[in-house]
């Protein structure tokens, strides 16, 4: 569900809070909550540019009415501070897509000194010169965050999209 007045405009883009519960209705994985600012949603539920994420696991055992009082905490929390988040998060998007990093041959350093492959610099700043986009804290971490859904294995997704969320909080 999305909430209408949830939504903040940075630069021409919208943005809003959201979260994902999880849950194994036979016990086999963990009950937990993931909370995030995101762009959009595809069709499949696929979520666009998520950053700012949070999560919450918790074994499923037979104690799970406690992780669901947790979870409810969490939820709430991100319901309560959506306004004071919206702001911040706003400043935080708005600095990074002024902060220029560069040349494509300085963003490329600037990317391997923060832990990003070799494979997703080259592709992210060859998708940036062809987009005619100027090498921003912003325009990279979108690139980045964009290439990062075609990585193969869900690990290695999730190691890539966390380096990418720490580029992002250099503008904080």
């Amino acid at each position: 569900m999305i909430d209408p007045g949830g939504w903040t405009e940075i630069g021409g883009d919208a943005f809003a809070p959201g979260f994902f519960v999880h849950n194994s209705e036979v016990g086999r994985r963990s009950v937990g909550v993931q909370t995030f600012w995101f762009q959009s949603v595809c069709g499949n539920h696929l979520i666009w540019d998520p950053i700012e994420i949070v999560g919450f696991n918790r074994r499923h055992t037979g104690n799970v009415g406690d992780s669901l009082v947790e979870i409810r905490r969490i939820i709430e929390a991100l319901a309560a501070k959506r306004d004071e988040r919206k702001d911040g998060f706003a400043k935080v998007i708005a600095k990074a897509m002024n902060e220029k990093v560069g040349d494509a041959e300085e963003a490329t350093k600037f990317l391997a000194k923060h832990g990003i492959t070799r494979t997703l610099i080259k592709r992210a700043v060859e998708q940036l010169g062809a987009e005619g986009k100027p090498f921003t804290l912003w325009t990279l971490v979108d690139a980045l965050t964009r290439l990062t859904q075609d990585v193969r294995y869900a690990g290695d997704r999730t190691e890539a999209d966390i380096k990418v969320a720490q580029l992002l909080a250099l503008a904080a």
